[in-house]
């Protein structure tokens, strides 16, 4: 007995001073970047994998290096005040490492703002970018940098950044930067905020030539009124690609900056598109999101021991299944999804909610026709989906979208691409990383460990 206890005792020292050797500070990198898609999970980065490897003969970069050969994990969703998320909650808890109610940013219901990860990049010395294919001020990148109590602030969020001064702002959003006096402007106060960045030395860009001649040590461009396009829809002169996008935050951050940067890039179309239940949309926006990652890749192959990059995404959005399921007018079940119903969506040339702003509030049998036969090749509209598209209504009470999630069904019905809701689930997302500090992403963890994480890489005091 006493034996066993010795033994006992000797094996719990053991694992105490295990323990303690893997609670070791780790390497702190000098650089981080954050890539962040929005709305992704395990399913829609297999998509991504399958796709890319399928219809471009490529590999897919987040997969087959970031998650294999790097340190692979996966992230809880929950906010505080519900078991869905939305972005705002999950930027909110993966900047701060709290849980915040849906919709906050950064702050929570006591009006408390908690220190976010470019707070504490900037308290490190550290230059910071934000990057995004949404508004500039949307959930996930003021999450990461300021606060609102709702993530509708748009105003107030752009008000904060001039305060801030991050390094880098590119995305879209133009709207909340200029009066209502001026063509397409939404703030309410008067004041022209890109000319405001401009006296602080920021160098502007409109369009994708503005970016590649931008120089200088800061950065704000703005390429849209609300969100940058879809890549179906995108006019690469007027609007740059992700991985452009990223080329130049790291050009304009990796200047001049002895205490290195953290920078965020955020893709917002996977999950506008999972909202929307467009499997392409998404498939094409996660390749561009790959491509970003190259970038990212490629910079980091320049001084491996300094950058740390992280891909991730905030929660999984649409409940994407891949499956097999009856053809339409066939008794039997067969496997979908395969390479014919891949490049039966590669086929398609619109975006479904580009398809949706063409048809308008009340689109006509015969537009719709026109679209179908147009945009949407090889695909044929049921009679319920065509009825469900004129008449604007719903397909349930968890899809809100009628154009778009009757689109959504549609190709559904003949490729294999089933969505469960056009909101969010709560599907744990995954998390890669590569670079010093990586192993603290590893295992099931809460999104609020993965602030956590990135704080103490940060080394902010």
């Amino acid at each position: 007995m006493k034996h066993s206890l010795r033994s006992w005792l000797l094996l719990a020292a053991l694992a105490a001073l295990a323990g303690s050797a893997g609670a070791a500070d780790p390497a702190l990198p000098k650089n981080v970047i954050v890539l962040f898609a929005d709305g992704v999970a395990a399913t829609q980065w297999e998509l991504g994998r399958y796709s890319a490897r399928v219809l471009r003969n490529q590999g897919f970069a987040a997969t087959d290096i970031v998650f294999k050969d790097g340190a692979f994990g996966v992230l809880s969703t929950s906010p505080r005040d519900a078991f869905v998320t939305d972005s705002a909650a999950a930027a909110s808890a993966m900047s701060t490492g709290v849980k915040v109610d849906n919709f906050a940013v950064s702050m929570t219901p006591d009006g408390k703002t908690h220190r976010t990860i470019m707070e504490a990049a900037k308290a490190a010395g550290k230059k910071i970018g934000l990057v995004t294919t949404a508004e500039i001020y949307d959930a996930s990148p003021a999450a990461f940098s300021v606060h609102a109590k709702n993530r509708r602030e748009a105003q107030a969020i752009v008000d904060q950044y001039l305060v801030m001064e991050p390094d880098v702002l590119i995305g879209g959003g133009r709207d909340y930067f200029l009066p209502k006096s001026a063509p397409g402007g939404k703030r309410t106060d008067g004041k022209d905020m890109i000319a405001a960045f401009a006296q602080k030395g920021y160098k502007v860009a409109r369009d994708t030539q503005e970016l590649k001649n931008a120089d200088g040590a800061r950065l704000l461009a703005l390429f849209a009124e609300e969100d940058m396009s879809f890549e179906v829809d995108r006019d690469p002169a007027k609007e740059p690609s992700m991985a452009e996008m990223t080329q130049a935050a790291l050009k304009t951050l990796s200047g001049a900056s002895p205490n290195g940067f953290v920078l965020f890039v955020e893709n917002e179309n996977t999950d506008t598109a999972g909202h929307y239940n467009d499997a392409g949309g998404v498939m094409r926006a996660l390749w561009a999101f790959d491509e970003a990652l190259k970038v990212a890749l490629d910079f980091r192959g320049k001084a491996p021991n300094d950058t740390l990059i992280i891909v991730t995404g905030d929660h999984e959005t649409g409940g994407l299944s891949a499956t097999y399921a009856r053809r339409p007018g066939s008794g039997d079940a067969r496997p979908f999804a395969g390479i014919a119903d891949l490049q039966m969506l590669e086929r398609i040339t619109i975006s479904f909610g580009a398809a949706a702003k063409t048809l308008g509030s009340k689109p006509t049998g015969e537009a719709l026709d026109k679209l179908i036969a147009e945009r949407f090749p090889g695909f044929r509209l049921d009679a319920d989906l065509r009825a469900a598209i004129v008449n604007q209504g719903q397909l349930d009470f968890n899809f809100s979208y009628a154009t778009q999630n009757a689109l959504g069904r549609m190709v559904a019905r003949q490729t294999g691409f089933y969505w469960g809701t056009a909101g969010h689930t709560t599907e744990p997302v995954a998390v890669g990383a590569v670079g010093p500090g990586a192993e603290l992403f590893k295992g099931y963890q809460d999104n609020t460990d993965f602030a956590r994480n990135l704080h103490r890489l940060i080394g902010a005091r």
